[in-house]
This record gives structure tokens, C-alpha cells and sequence, in this order.
């Protein structure tokens, strides 16, 4: 590849500029992916501590609504009173030029949409809890979806780091090599042609 270049200072002072921006952007691109790694295992670590506490929203709420379907029956009327939500909002923020998620829901006054009569506590604790359930989920979906775009840009920072470290990079000091070693060539032939002259006109 190297020997497709013609061997001249010119091609030298740029190649060797080349390879100085490569250098450049594969610290620039390594510094990137570490910090790109450093952020989804925080993430990951937040999914786990999510899920857990949503298993135990979960089971607290169907226990309640299991007491509650005791006492009452079927609860599918006051279930149906409770209005569709519609609060949860989605923004952006930027890691390292990466676009991920930030998910909001209105954190208003959990209100009880059902009349009183012919309801128990039960049903209340477990609306309580599936509200819970939902803040939860919103908040886990949000570092999911985080995860798998961040996922997604390592995998490509990798690639683009690879391609300047393994080809990029030898590519332009083997070419660095070639260059300077046949100017060096060069030189000690011109030197060797003009030592003869020199010869020759003192002869």
C-alpha cells in the first residue's frame, strides 16, 4: 500500500500529519467508549435495583387486590373509573453525542377516581401500588432503552477505534517508513553522484 505513494517530503509532511490525527482520534474515540462503558454499567446496575423493587410493588399489589376481590367481588367497575394516563412525557439528553431517553411522568396527588361505597382499603392500597408499579416502569424503561442505544454507539466506537488502531494507523507509519527510507536513499545516492563529480573534476 505504502509503495503506491510517491516518495517525496511533501507526501512525507502530510502522511505524517495523518497519522498524527489518527492518533488524535483514537485517544479521543478509546476516552469515548470508556466513558460510554462506564455509563451503561451505572445504568445496569439502576435496572437491577428497579426491577427488584417493581417484583415487590407487584406482589404487594396483587396481594391487595387479591384481599380487595375478596371483599368486594369483581373490581373491573372501579377499575374502569380510573382515567387513561396520559402524563408521561419524553425528552433527550446527550452522553458523549449520544441521544438517550429521559422519561417524566407527573408526580401529582394520587387522586381516587371510585365512589367509597362498596369499595374497601384493600382496593385503595392496591391502586396505590400499581401507581407505584407504573412510576417504576416508566423510570425502567427509560434506563432500558438508554442501555441498548449506548450498547449500540460502543459497538460502533469500537469498530471506528479498531480500524484507526489496527489499520488506519500501521497503514500510515509503514507509509511514513517507506517515504523516509527512500528519500534517505536518495540522498546517499545524489551524495554519491556528486562525490564522482567532484572526483572527476579534481582528476
Amino acid at each position: 500500500m505504502a509503495e503506491n505513494v510517491f516518495p517525496t517530503k511533501n507526501n512525507l509532511i502530510n502522511t505524517k500529519k495523518s497519522l498524527s490525527l489518527a492518533k488524535v482520534g483514537y485517544d479521543l474515540m478509546d476516552r469515548k467508549r470508556n466513558i460510554l462503558v462506564r455509563e451503561v454499567m451505572e445504568l445496569m446496575d439502576d435496572a437491577k435495583e428497579i426491577q427488584l423493587e417493581i417484583g415487590e410493588k407487584y406482589n404487594a399489589a396483587y396481594s391487595a387486590l387479591q384481599r380487595a376481590m375478596i371483599e368486594m367481588g369483581d373490581c373491573d367497575w372501579a377499575a374502569q373509573s380510573i382515567p387513561v394516563d396520559d402524563s408521561v412525557k419524553i425528552s433527550a439528553r446527550s452522553v458523549m453525542g449520544v441521544e438517550i431517553p429521559t422519561a417524566t411522568s407527573d408526580d401529582c396527588e394520587l387522586r381516587l377516581h371510585y365512589s367509597f361505597t362498596n369499595t374497601c382499603e384493600y382496593l385503595d392500597i392496591a391502586y396505590e401500588r400499581f401507581n407505584e408499579v407504573k412510576r417504576l416502569t416508566v423510570k425502567l424503561a427509560e434506563v432500558e432503552n438508554s442501555v441498548c442505544r449506548l450498547a449500540d454507539a460502543i459497538k460502533k466506537t469500537r469498530k471506528r477505534t479498531n480500524a484507526l488502531g489496527n489499520i488506519m494507523i500501521p497503514k500510515f507509519e509503514s507509509t511514513i517508513k517507506y517515504i523516509s527510507n527512500a528519500l534517505e536513499e536518495k540522498e546517499r545516492e545524489e551524495f554519491s553522484r556528486l562525490k564522482v563529480i567532484k572526483s572527476s573534476k579534481e582528476g
